[in-house]
């Protein structure tokens, strides 16, 4: 077994409350964006919403499988990889399409659809895409999994407060207009301080692993936001929906990630490190991508 597999972060029982806090209210911060004519827009796309599903919960999963095949990372690694593929996007999506001058409308149906089936298909699919990663049984049996508490604590932590945002959205409009700007604010900041703490809990060993790290997350991260363009133009979307696919397939909620490898794998550092890494890599990456295409506008 590789040393990073045996790599633990531990988070004590305070510690915990706050980081689920925290998920929480990540979540009801992208909710006060959501409405319920939000979900009714599937009408409008429904082609470009097949692909966004079909991209994020079957593409990019044998994407990845495909990544560590090459690459033959150390199981703990691996299996944070497939934890990243089957996070959902967040709301920084739509802040990225917004940007970037993209189908702004498909971001915001795609989001809301994508963040609440996750309750269903982010447990069922890592734990069905997991057994393929090479050398992970060892390490997931050291290790109690169970799928229906990992649905709870998903909805728990990102449907009930999602819920609960888009009733305040929907019945307090004005009230919602007065702490949106301060909630997503505090929200974003909130985002950054889990993915920071996870690093500088494993700090010692920053070292030794962020340069594998990195390079896997780089290529992971790459793949990600090209497949999603790729299979838009496959499909012959129009190029704002293309453009959009990739920021919806390339940028995860890595914190909730981050939260069930907290609560379920003890902090195993190999599966922390890549969570955190990727929850800040895919903001760089795009940022980037959302400045490039700004600056190239589709000529309607």
């Amino acid at each position: 077994m590789h040393p990073v597999d045996t790599l633990q972060l531990h988070f004590n029982p305070d510690q915990m409350l706050v980081l689920n806090a925290a998920m929480a209210f990540l979540m009801f911060s992208v909710a006060l964006d959501i409405r319920l004519e939000d979900f009714r827009r599937v009408v409008q796309f429904p082609r470009s919403i097949g692909v966004g599903i079909l991209a994020q919960y079957l593409i990019f999963p044998l994407l990845t499988l495909a990544i560590i095949a090459v690459f033959n990372p150390p199981a703990s690694v691996g299996l944070g990889m497939v934890l990243v593929s089957m996070c959902p996007s967040g709301n920084m999506t739509n802040f990225l399409s917004h940007y970037a001058k993209a189908n702004v409308a498909l971001s915001v149906t795609l989001n809301a659809i994508i963040i609440l089936s996750a309750s269903f298909l982010t447990p069922a699919g890592f734990l069905f895409w997991s057994a393929f990663v090479p050398g992970s049984e060892a390490v997931r049996q050291t290790f109690e999994i169970s799928f229906s508490q990992m649905v709870i604590i998903i909805v728990e932590l990102i449907v009930a407060p999602l819920l609960l945002g888009m009733w305040l959205n929907e019945k307090k409009t004005e009230f919602v207009a007065k702490i949106r700007p301060w909630a997503q604010r505090i929200s974003l900041l909130i985002f950054f301080s889990i993915l920071v703490l996870a690093l500088l809990g494993n700090r010692d060993n920053i070292v030794n692993f962020l340069g594998f790290v990195f390079v896997l997350v780089a290529v992971h991260n790459g793949v990600a936001l090209a497949h999603g363009y790729a299979l838009g133009r496959l499909f012959r979307l129009p190029e704002l929906d293309c453009r959009t696919l990739a920021f919806e397939t390339g940028i995860h909620n890595t914190a909730l990630g981050l939260l069930l490898i907290f609560k379920f794998f003890g902090g195993l550092g190999g599966m922390a490190l890549i969570a955190a890494w990727y929850g800040i890599w895919d903001l760089i990456t795009g940022m980037s991508l959302a400045w490039y295409w700004k600056k190239r506008p589709v000529q309607q």
